[in-house]
């Protein structure tokens, strides 16, 4: 279900781009760790004590205290402070209490859309400066969001950087409109529809998604269009409604401001009336009128989208958020189909083995809640068979209700996910994110401990209520996205964009100016950067332990990395590692797969174990108070799988359909079709963790015992710990857990030999796809490479950062795209350079001219004083950043040892970066961008794009299919 629509691209998928590629930087990785004999599982090492199902109840709950000051200004705008001193960081967040539930008919879309509008520059903030001015203050956290029911904008930055915050979003509330511009709203109406395209129309399941809430809600109501709106309404738009919703939605009475971090409250006070007490009031916000009708007779669609299996959605209106019946909702959703101990995953995914995945959520909204089912089928498995199955589960649910102990389950993985969220201080969810939400929708942000107390006092008689009386079959909506042919609708020709620039004429200003706004403040004084350096010790079986305390919140992260990821597969079976990884969950000598999924709800910790490019992982994150618990569960699954075969053939088979699945992503496509490209099918490096259909057909109980035999060994691996424990606390904890795993001999894995395809352009045919995929690439560096620092700050500029050379001439320019940009992913070996975008089908050839004109640029053009000292800033300043939730620490202390890099690496490194000259990062470019030397990728429709791109004289073409496999 998509909760809501983002205006910073940066956030999105530049992460999904680095998270594949360049997996060293932003997960938790690790290298091989082999044993010098081979030993069935059950030997390894010491067998767990027990299967912990009669275990101690562990301490109550200790809900944390979110202390704060909230009054109001005289103009009306709300203001909540909150001291939180563990980093030096601020979040400065931004509620205005206006979103689709606002909108008039035949408007949809337009809150997001002029959510789009505030980062177009006011008076004092040049057009697309604001995000500028963030990252050069070393901003981590940058985006505004517009959901159902209100807009938000929020930072996190540097605590010294502070009044620059306020300064920003004091001039868009107050000066927007004497900078608006036609060419500004044209430009964004590119943007927004080019949004809708990747996010939704080239998305799996996008427009079925769409279609379903089509089917709950009727056409003139505001959540009908499901926030982004259609193409037609969004290009209706005109520069007068924009004026218009901002004078009446945009101003001090209607928003409210939550600061929360490192900040002198008396400083922080004068700063907020400085730069918002003086903006005028505006009228009285009409009440929403809108009333969402019940469904009383069930509603069914069968809708085509480009997808390779079938999905089924189911969809209730249920109680508005924070009204009786919301809590009972979610505790329903939880144990319905909340992760792998729902009732739904172990019926469909585990038992029957008829849906590849499965999740229940409750979407809660002011007009009416949805409660919504989706589960995507097997290959092979009709819809209609899954469905059956679906009813069959909610049938038994409405008539005997869940047992106690799945309540207890639900409530604490509820309650933990509430608590393990406040370890950040703004973002998505963030502190500063819960506080205003409350304030939103109660009127006082004082409302965690009564939140958590609504799952606490719910009672299973309480929740079968509310499924009896909400889930009914004649109260729902069936629909099933089918595979075939979307129907996007009429074609919406898109006009030529004006060049942007500063409203011509002048805007209509709302406020007086003054002179002193002109100018941005200058940064406080800056504290010392103190990054953690984790202290490091070693078992006596050889077993590294970095441990990093984090007083304050009640929760640890634990993650075992071993240094064997997909780069030390057997060249004949790719997608080994990441199969291994995936089976540990399975079974271990004393739990079933099933008992593993349910002790980790018991405890409401979470338990991932995967693969990446260099390193495996399993990690757990948990309340302090079910730490021990989750540890000894994380080292079972580790130390003790019993790979049985049964659940092999099940694992087998999901991960073929999973690849089938993976068809439907053009970015997906695109990674796996270039990897093949660039390093071929002798190296490892040439496919993706999750392997070929021929590879997980042929992957044998043999292959998997022996990779977790050669790999998974103490003195080859290191364990991560960071959180609120004492280290007299852990380390018993750890020798009892891990004390007796046998030390094995390490070896270095083979990755092979790179054999790059001659090809200068590759097509991969997507037939009516509304979006191209582009992604132009290289063979670009390892990690171990000593320009890295360099590099880092060349590809800022180029491609790192929102006001990117990249980004800002494909969208802010042209508006070609959503979102473009740059990466290099570091690997033990070289790994791939690549820039990237979602561009509109009839720009494809445009828009990679600009690409290559940047990448050009970028080799031919020094960096400026201001270009350098931006790139400097935005990555020396945004390094705590690193370090805000203990996963994040994790995963970034699992990169020192996964590259052996020294414990005070990230201390010293804003010296590395500040060291680098224009020169240098000049030198990087041409090193290693060889515009000659690129491969250009393009998924999408072949027959609307091939000719152009032909033109473009790149050199030889070739057409892969959507496994990387050449097309005759």
């Amino acid at each position: 279900m998509r909760h809501f629509y983002r205006s910073v691209f940066t956030l999105g998928l530049m992460i999904l781009f680095l998270a594949r590629f360049a997996d060293a930087q932003t997960q938790a990785p690790a290298k091989p760790a082999p044993r010098a004999t081979a030993k069935t599982p059950a030997q390894t090492a010491a067998k767990p004590t027990a299967t912990k199902s009669a275990a101690a109840k562990p301490a109550p709950l200790e809900v944390p205290q979110l202390k704060f000051e909230k009054y109001k200004l005289e103009n009306g705008l709300d203001v909540i402070l909150s001291e939180d001193h563990r980093l030096p960081l601020v979040a400065v967040n931004l509620w205005y209490h206006v979103g689709p539930a606002n909108e008039l008919p035949g408007r949809t879309g337009f809150a997001h859309l002029f959510e789009h509008m505030m980062f177009e520059g006011s008076k004092h903030v040049a057009s697309s400066a604001h995000n500028r001015y963030l990252e050069a203050a070393g901003a981590s956290d940058i985006n505004g969001t517009t959901d159902f029911d209100r807009t938000n904008y929020f930072e996190t930055l540097p605590s010294n950087q502070l009044e620059l915050a306020l300064w920003l979003e004091s001039d868009r509330m107050g000066y927007l409109p004497d900078q608006l511009s036609q060419a500004n709203l044209s430009n964004q109406q590119d943007v927004v529809r080019n949004e809708r395209r990747e996010s939704l129309e080239n998305a799996p399941y996008g427009v079925v998604e769409e279609g379903l809430f089509h089917r709950l809600f009727p056409k003139e109501h505001p959540y009908y269009g499901e926030i982004i709106g259609s193409h037609a309404d969004i290009q209706a738009a005109k520069l007068e409604d924009v004026r218009n919703f901002f004078k009446l939605y945009y101003a001090p009475n209607n928003a409210s401001l939550a600061i929360v971090g490192d900040f002198d409250p008396d400083h922080a006070r004068e700063l907020v009336e400085k730069y918002f007490g003086p903006l005028k009031r505006g009228d009285d916000v009409p009440k929403i009128k809108a009333k969402t009708p019940p469904i009383s007779s069930e509603r069914r669609a069968v809708i085509q989208d480009n997808v390779q299996l079938p999905r089924v959605y189911m969809a209730w209106l249920t109680s508005p958020i924070y009204k009786p019946g919301d809590a009972e909702a979610d505790l329903g959703a939880t144990i319905l189909g909340g992760g792998k101990s729902s009732r739904l995953y172990k019926k469909l995914v585990y038992e029957k083995q008829i849906a590849l995945d499965v999740a229940v959520t409750q979407q809660s909204l002011i007009l009416g809640s949805v409660f919504e089912v989706q589960a995507t089928a097997r290959p092979g498995v009709k819809p209609e068979d899954l469905e059956k199955a679906i009813n069959a589960e909610l049938d038994a649910f409405r008539t005997g209700g869940p047992t106690t102990a799945e309540l207890n389950r639900a409530r604490n993985v509820l309650e933990s996910r509430i608590i393990e969220r406040l370890e950040t201080l703004g973002g998505f969810g963030g502190v500063a994110d819960r506080l205003n939400s409350y304030n939103h929708y109660l009127g006082t942000p004082d409302f965690l401990t009564a939140d958590i107390g609504r799952y606490e006092n719910a009672s299973i008689a309480a929740i079968q209520a509310f499924v009896q009386g909400q889930l009914n079959s004649n109260q729902r909506v069936v629909v099933y996205g089918v595979p075939g042919k979307p129907d996007l609708g009429p074609d919406v020709p898109t006009p030529k964009a004006e060049q942007k620039g500063q409203a011509q004429g002048g805007g209509e200003p709302v406020n007086a100016d003054v002179a002193w706004r002109k100018d941005p403040p200058k940064a406080g004084p800056a504290s010392a950067l103190h990054l953690p350096v984790p202290e490091q010790f070693k078992l006596e079986n050889g077993l590294t332990v970095f441990y990093n305390e984090r007083p304050g919140l009640p929760v640890v992260t634990a993650a075992l990395v071993l240094r064997a990821g997909s780069g030390a597969n057997p060249i004949d079976r790719p997608g080994l590692a990441g199969m291994t990884a995936r089976m540990l969950q399975q079974g271990t000598a004393t739990r079933s797969a099933t008992q593993i999924a349910d002790r980790a709800a018991d405890l409401g910790a979470t338990l991932n174990s995967r693969a990446s490019t260099d390193s495996s992982l399993i990690a757990t994150h948990s309340l302090s108070r079910s730490f021990p618990d989750a540890l000894e569960l994380l080292a079972d699954v580790a130390l003790h799988p019993s790979f049985p075969k049964a659940e092999i053939e099940r694992v087998r088979s999901e991960r073929l359909a999973a690849l089938v699945q993976e068809k439907d992503d053009p970015f997906s496509v695109a990674f796996r079709v270039a990897a093949a490209a660039l390093y071929g099918g002798h190296h490892t490096y040439g496919y993706p963790e999750s392997g070929t259909a021929e590879s997980v057909k042929a992957i044998s109980h043999d292959d998997l015992l022996h990779f977790w035999q050669q790999n998974y060994s103490p003195n080859d691996a290191a364990l991560i710990v960071s959180g609120n424990i004492k280290l007299a606390t852990l380390k018993p904890l750890l020798e009892k857990a891990f004390g007796e795993w046998k030390a094995g001999k390490a070896s270095a894995p083979s990755v092979g030999t790179a054999e790059s395809t001659e090809a200068r352009l590759i097509v991969v045919d997507r037939p009516g796809a509304p979006q191209s995929t582009l992604l132009c690439f290289s063979t670009g560096v390892a990690r171990s490479t000593p320009d890295y620092a360099a590099i880092e700050v060349m590809n800022t500029e180029l491609g790192g950062l929102f006001s990117s050379r990249i980004n800002m001439n494909l969208r802010e320019q042209h508006g070609y795209t959503y979102g473009a940009g740059s990466f290099f992913g570091y690997h033990r070996a070289a790994g791939m350079f690549g820039s990237y975008a979602g561009v509109r089908t009839d720009v494809t050839a445009p828009a990679t001219s600009e690409l290559f004109k940047e990448l050009r640029r970028m080799r031919d053009t020094p960096m400026n004083a201001d270009e350098m000292s931006l790139a400097k800033d935005s990555n020396t300043r945004s390094l705590p950043g690193r370090f805000e939730r203990g996963t994040d620490a994790a995963a970034t202390f699992a990169e020192l040892f996964t590259y052996d890099l020294p414990l005070d690496y990230y201390s010293k490194l804003p010296q590395s970066l500040n060291a680098v000259t224009a020169e240098q990062a000049q030198g990087a470019a041409q090193k290693y961008i060889v515009p000659e030397k690129m491969i250009v990728l393009a998924v999408g429709d072949r027959g609307k794009i091939e000719e152009e791109m032909k033109k473009l004289n790149l050199g030889k073409m070739e057409i892969r299919d959507t496994e990387g496999k050449i097309v005759p």
